[in-house]
């Protein structure tokens, strides 16, 4: 896994390998933060990586400029991994190890920035928009970005703001609106 932005562009990480864990790939990485980076300063977020597997978004964020990046996954290698390179790098990284759906449900501080990229076969994983608008986890303006399978549609979602195909990967924004949905 290499970092591809940042401070620490083509720094080279290896991550254990987790059964059903993949990280973004390179290119799609690269696509991604191009685009958030057309719509906001990451220098400037404090950021949610749900879902954070082997940390590629996290360190990605990070090496940015990201003043926090919180990670929630379940795995404990892949966490150990994040908390030990993040620890050695000096990034202000923060690991939470939970069940992501369950985690939403508690009231959690704010965030300029959610990057959601579930197991594809997850349940739930058309239900994350309506997990952070309902638990209030976006700060006005705030970004949501979920990674999603091709078949997935958010477009109804009265949030969503545009869908982008990266190669097979595909990444649906949400911007945070002032009126909830009902």
């Amino acid at each position: 896994m290499r970092i591809i932005g940042g401070r620490l562009k083509g720094r080279r990480l290896s991550p254990p390998r987790v059964s059903g864990v993949r990280p973004t790939t390179d290119f799609a990485r690269e696509s991604l933060f191009n685009l958030i980076e057309n719509r906001m300063d990451i220098s400037a977020c404090h950021c949610l990586d749900l879902f954070s597997g082997t940390g590629a978004i996290s360190f990605e964020l990070a090496s940015r400029g990201a003043p926090s990046v919180v990670a929630v996954d379940m795995h404990p290698r892949v966490l150990g991994f994040l908390r030990e390179q993040s620890v050695q790098l000096e990034l202000p990284i923060r690991t939470v190890r939970a069940d992501v759906f369950r985690w939403l449900k508690k009231p959690q501080e704010k965030f300029d920035l959610i990057f959601a990229d579930p197991p594809y076969q997850v349940k739930h994983h058309e239900d994350i928009p309506n997990f952070v608008v309902d638990g209030d986890l976006l700060k006005p303006g705030g970004w949501l970005v979920v990674e999603h399978p091709a078949a997935m549609d958010f477009s109804e979602h009265p949030w969503f703001e545009s869908h982008r195909a990266c190669g097979a990967v595909h990444f649906s924004f949400f911007q945070h609106q002032t009126l909830h949905h009902g």
